[in-house]
């Protein structure tokens, strides 16, 4: 293991995996969105590490800091293989996005490491949009870089940040500004036609209803409304759900309102 500062690695079978890993008591994991890196809660783990939680914020494969697949990898195994290698567990998975269906799929192929789960601005890893507005962004972004692109992949992406009730004008610079650096970081790793070794997993959909473990939902008011009814949906479809939503805010409410989604988050772990 080495150290660059609060930022480790961990040498898994096909490459260095990043993460930091701060405080200690019950372990909390941070999962990010896609395209975006651990710097997504930098917001969160000094608070949650104030709070008397082991905090582990990886970067997943092929983000941030973490090496890139070069041969079939699931993100949800690589997150049980850090949590095993650390010795830590069972953990609470909080994950946003992109994030929030690994914390799902980890629940589902590793349940011995999950304590609980926190999914924001996610349901599983097989959800797909159905609302227009959701679809066109995805599709603009996707095509943008397939074309290699990037400056129009990132504008298109970034469309995300205000959702489909705003306009950039009306959120904060600060946002688009954080959002925009991790991705064009992650982005600059990848290039176009590269082999993608994902795997996924399967039959998410109609296994969540055994995740026994309480489920916390939590999206952003502005969010897509597919999105919005499917974590509703998630939250009645396990046996100990609920779910909250944060006004204000869209798909990335934990990092637009960290306050508000770190009460959220607190409430919920006290009642563990």
């Amino acid at each position: 293991m080495t150290v660059d500062g609060e930022l480790r690695s961990f040498t898994s079978g096909d490459g260095e995996l990043a993460f930091r890993d701060l405080g200690s008591g019950d372990p909390v994991v941070l999962l990010h969105p896609g395209f975006l890196d651990h710097r997504f809660h930098d917001d969160h783990l000094p608070a949650l590490a104030a709070a008397g939680h082991r905090v582990i914020a990886p970067d997943a494969r092929g983000h941030g800091r973490s090496a890139n697949g070069t041969r079939p990898f699931r993100w949800a195994d690589d997150l049980a293989a850090l949590l095993r290698h650390l010795g830590t567990g069972p953990a609470v998975l909080v994950g946003v996005s992109m994030g929030g269906a690994i914390a799902t799929d980890t629940a589902l192929e590793h349940p011995d490491l999950v304590r609980a789960l926190v999914v924001c601005g996610a349901v599983t890893s097989e959800f797909t949009y159905t609302d227009p507005w959701a679809v066109d962004v995805q599709s603009a972004f996707l095509g943008a870089l397939a074309a290699g692109d990037a400056e129009r992949w990132l504008a298109e992406f970034l469309r995300f940040a205000p959702g489909p009730h705003r306009t950039f004008d009306q959120v904060d610079p600060q946002l688009l500004h954080r959002i925009g650096e991790m991705a064009r970081h992650t982005l600059a790793k990848h290039a176009p036609g590269e082999v993608d070794h994902r795997v996924p997993v399967t039959d998410t959909r109609a296994r969540i209803a055994r995740v026994t473990v309480p489920v916390l939902v939590v999206n952003g008011a502005l969010d897509s409304p597919d999105l919005l009814a499917e974590g509703a949906e998630l939250a009645r479809t396990v046996p100990h759900g609920r779910s909250r939503v944060i006004p204000d805010a869209a798909h990335y409410a934990p990092l637009e309102r960290p306050e508000a989604f770190l009460a959220v988050l607190g409430d919920f772990l006290r009642g563990l």
